[in-house]
């Protein structure tokens, strides 16, 4: 890998998607301006609704709508990788979504799509979520290729499952758009994130949803930035925000040297 800056943006999304898309290309051009060549915006960050069915009706077409115009155009302006969160896709069945990261260089290119492949579920008797009543699952684990190293591609519920992360074998950067609840977040977030860096040995990118959401839902935030010793290099706790830290490649190399536990596995 080579060393660059990445950032992580923080977004308390609402249900409209115009005001969503104002706030972000804000919090990217000062992420930008700080620096960052490498910019990812968290999960849902078009649309957080009242009811989890209104991202279905403003969900687009592969290659055109107004979000992934907008994250096109945002690349090509700042000249950055931009790794666009969510955006609701067409699936396969007219009453769902594929939930899906899209990936930009900096001349506006679509490089890379990550439709997520694990689909939250979660009752506590004051909470329910169910995923998969909106969702149509992904099914391929995806990296890309940057100048800077190979970027991994997941999505919050994912953090969960260690096999998606060692799955494409070593990966430079992996990256986690999250809408992580309150609940849960405060509970498994941080542990999660700095073990699935540490067990790979790669720098970690999770930029969140992160505050109380005008439809009542409230997230967990902490977006943060983790490197490959799963030392926290920076984060926010919650609001609308960015995160910025320098990804040494003198770090990681330093990691795998002395530890080389790659090189160890078996399975």
């Amino acid at each position: 890998m080579q060393t660059v800056v990445a950032a992580a943006v923080q977004m308390i999304s609402t249900p409209v998607v115009k005001d969503n898309l104002a706030t972000a290309g804000q919090l990217i051009a000062q992420a930008a301006a700080e620096g960052a060549k490498l910019i990812a915006v968290p999960e849902y960050f078009a649309i957080m609704g009242h009811d989890p069915r209104d991202k279905i009706a403003v969900r687009e077409q592969p290659g055109s709508g107004p979000i992934q115009d907008f994250l096109a155009q945002t690349a090509a302006r700042h000249g950055i990788w931009l790794i666009g969160g969510t955006a609701p896709l067409v699936a396969s069945v007219p009453d769902k979504v594929r939930n899906s990261t899209l990936v930009y260089d900096p001349n506006g290119k679509l490089v890379a799509r990550y439709d997520k492949i694990h689909l939250f579920g979660f009752t506590n008797g004051d909470e329910h979520f169910a995923e998969a009543e909106t969702i149509e699952p992904g099914d391929k684990v995806t990296t890309f290729a940057t100048p800077f190293g190979r970027v991994g591609l997941s999505i919050c519920y994912d953090l969960r499952f260690p096999e998606l992360f060692r799955a494409p074998g070593e990966v430079d950067f992996w990256f986690l758009p999250s809408a992580f609840t309150a609940t849960t977040g405060k509970a498994h977030w941080e542990p999660l994130i700095r073990a699935r860096a540490i067990e790979n040995q790669c720098y970690f990118i999770a930029p969140g949803q992160g505050g109380m959401h005008p439809t009542g839902r409230e997230t967990h935030g902490h977006s943060m930035i983790v490197d490959p010793w799963g030392q926290i290099l920076a984060q926010r706790e919650n609001g609308n925000g960015v995160v910025v830290a320098e990804l040494k490649a003198s770090q990681q190399e330093r990691v795998r040297k002395i530890l080389p536990a790659l090189q160890h596995r078996i399975l």
